[in-house]
């Protein structure tokens, strides 16, 4: 433990970021930090902001939270929408307090925007957003990547439908490509010279069988009663909805498919995100000083 807190982050005033792909163990590693060293949890993960999917977004539990202090999660109601603007409006007084932010997630348009600077994008009207989702809806992703603005095209990635509706919507609601908003980005809320960058990288056959174990796992302990009781509110349109094995276990719920179907399906599913992680991480953070699974489990 000593070893690698002297080695991966030595300084103990300085923010600390741990990002890596999901089931990686990165969540263990920042609650060890925390408690050692000293520091606050920080949450970075776009989906475990939401207050109705605790198991199954694993989001600390009570026991976690009880030897760390934690912050921004589930903070959010799962019919609001929450954006990076929402997460770095959030996080900006954390970076100013003691004991410092140890923030860790698997999104990595979170550290990006906030290591890189965020762009001043007005928001989406309602019904750009409307029109978005009915397209996607629709099976119209391709299309939608193809009117794009070859810069911004090139830029995101085009296989993950929610950044295609971002771009999409950026485009048609202000007449200019995401990527020339990008270009006029303002100074970083927190310069990476400034913190403490660690990711930790996992190899795809040691994260897959984390996958498959964990998901089983949340299913056994209790992640289907968390579904039995957001049933009567849900719907797939629920900003909170995205979270991976929710539509999955409402469809068990409904009759539509057994639990095996849905066990088996959400861990596919989170085996896709895992890679997509793992890809953005290459492209953005091949600077970031790396930690081996193995050695991020506490």
């Amino acid at each position: 433990m000593t070893d690698r807190l002297t080695r991966l982050a030595p300084d103990p005033a300085a923010p600390v970021l741990i990002a890596g792909p999901t089931a990686s163990g990165k969540s263990a590693f920042a609650l060890e930090i925390a408690e050692r060293a000293g520091g606050v949890v920080v949450n970075a993960d776009a989906i475990q902001v939401y207050s109705d999917w605790r198991l199954l977004t694993a989001r600390p539990g009570p026991e976690d939270e009880a030897r760390a202090p934690h912050a921004l999660y589930g903070h959010v109601p799962g019919s609001q929408a929450y954006s990076v603007g929402d997460w770095l409006r959030d996080l900006a007084p954390l970076l100013e307090q003691r004991p410092r932010p140890i923030i860790t997630g698997g999104t990595g348009l979170y550290f990006t925007a906030l290591t890189q600077g965020l762009a001043e994008i007005p928001p989406t009207p309602s019904e750009v957003r409307a029109e978005a989702m009915a397209r996607l809806d629709a099976g119209g992703r391709a299309e939608m990547v193809a009117e794009l603005d070859p810069e911004t095209r090139a830029r995101i990635d085009t296989d993950n439908p929610m950044r295609v509706q971002r771009a999409w919507e950026v485009l048609r609601a202000t007449g200019r490509g995401l990527a020339q908003w990008q270009d006029e980005t303002p100074p970083p809320l927190l310069p990476l010279a400034r913190a403490q960058p660690i990711l930790v990288e996992a190899p795809k056959h040691w994260l897959d069988a984390r996958i498959a174990a964990r998901f089983r796992a949340m299913v056994e302990g209790g992640a289907l009663d968390e579904a039995r009781a957001n049933l009567a509110d849900w719907s797939p349109d629920l900003p909170s909805a995205k979270a991976i094995g929710a539509s999955e276990l409402m469809a068990h719920l409904r009759g539509e498919i057994t639990l095996e179907t849905a066990i088996e399906r959400a861990t596919v599913l989170t085996r896709q995100f895992a890679k997509r992680q793992r890809t953005w991480f290459r492209a953005r953070m091949r600077d970031w000083p790396a930690l081996a699974p193995a050695e991020a489990e506490a």
